[in-house]
């Protein structure tokens, strides 16, 4: 799966915003019909959406759409106009507020005639769950498995900590009064097993102090050390910082390798069919193996290259 170490947030409002975005090294790009949206600038985003999905210049970024939730009057008229006018150029529907499957269910079959009523492949076109409540997080793994074109789940940190009556107004801090822990966490863990369980990517919600990027290292570090994929970014000085947090280290993605190696070599007849060896001070088995394709696959995803090679031992 491609990654999404960056899902930049563009408001479909801005014509200016989604241009830029185009040149930006973001992994992924979503636009924005939703929050960033006022009620009566929606159908001009739609239309901003659709030009500007059709219109030249995107490079190898991800790109997505994010519709209004199924509560409001809005989602349908979303996806009909963004998907039968740009349809070609979505990877996926970003579908906020989710509370259970068939919410999930309904997008996937509005998708599906669409795409039949206008030519496109049959299940091309991705959907993006975005966890932001607790009744959400609840039907988690029914929501994970409601379609086969359910690629990510997403963590909305804002809506979610407003459902709990979370006591903060600073998104993606420790609320005060928390002071040993992470009073995320349960949270994160549970989108994230749910995400491991079913094959998915894990997306961590928006830091929104956009000009502290220290302090946005240190919110995406958190829910990168867990295992999540990638967080949403919503200014373009968080994009190298994400890309880089979410990519395992040069050394961390060598020595990775280096255990691939070590382990294929001890455990063929050339190697002696061990399943236990030695490389170098530290001990490896199939263990290690299954810890070093997570580190190798990132890192290949990531774009690193190689700077030390495994030696048999003479």
């Amino acid at each position: 799966m491609r990654p999404r170490r960056s899902v930049l947030a563009v408001p479909g409002s801005s014509t200016k915003m989604i241009e830029k975005a185009k040149g930006l090294p973001a992994d992924a790009v979503f636009l924005d019909l939703e929050d960033a949206v006022a009620p009566l600038a929606k159908a001009e985003a739609r239309a901003n959406i659709v030009a500007g999905l059709n219109s030249s210049g995107w490079g190898s970024q991800i790109r997505v759409v994010r519709v209004n939730d199924w509560t409001t009057e809005w989602t349908y008229a979303d996806v009909i106009a963004v998907v039968q006018g740009a349809g070609a150029n979505i990877d996926a529907i970003l579908l906020p507020k989710v509370t259970d499957a068939a919410q999930v269910v309904a997008l996937d079959l509005l998708l599906t005639q669409l795409e039949k009523a206008d030519g496109l492949e049959v299940g091309r076109i991705g959907i993006e769950p975005q966890i932001e409540n607790a009744i959400g997080l609840r039907n988690i793994d029914a929501i994970a498995t409601a379609s086969p074109r359910v690629q990510t789940l997403v963590f909305g940190p804002a809506d979610f900590m407003a459902s709990i009556n979370m006591r903060t107004l600073v998104v993606g801090e420790q609320p005060e009064g928390y002071d040993t822990g992470d009073a995320y966490h349960h949270i994160l863990m549970t989108i994230l097993l749910a995400a491991r369980a079913h094959g998915l990517q894990a997306i961590d919600g928006p830091y929104l102090q956009i000009r502290d990027v220290d302090a946005f290292r240190r919110a995406a570090g958190r829910t990168a050390a867990l295992g999540f994929d990638g967080k949403w970014v919503l200014h373009p000085d968080q994009i190298n910082a994400a890309n880089e947090i979410f990519s395992p280290r040069q050394s961390d993605y060598d020595h990775a390798e280096l255990i691939l190696d070590a382990y294929e070599y001890h455990t063929s007849a050339a190697g002696g069919a061990r399943g236990a060896a030695m490389l170098g001070d530290e001990m490896i088995d199939e263990a290690s193996r299954k810890m070093a394709l997570v580190i190798a696959a990132k890192g290949r995803a990531a774009g690193l290259s190689r700077t030390e090679t495994f030696t048999p031992p003479a």
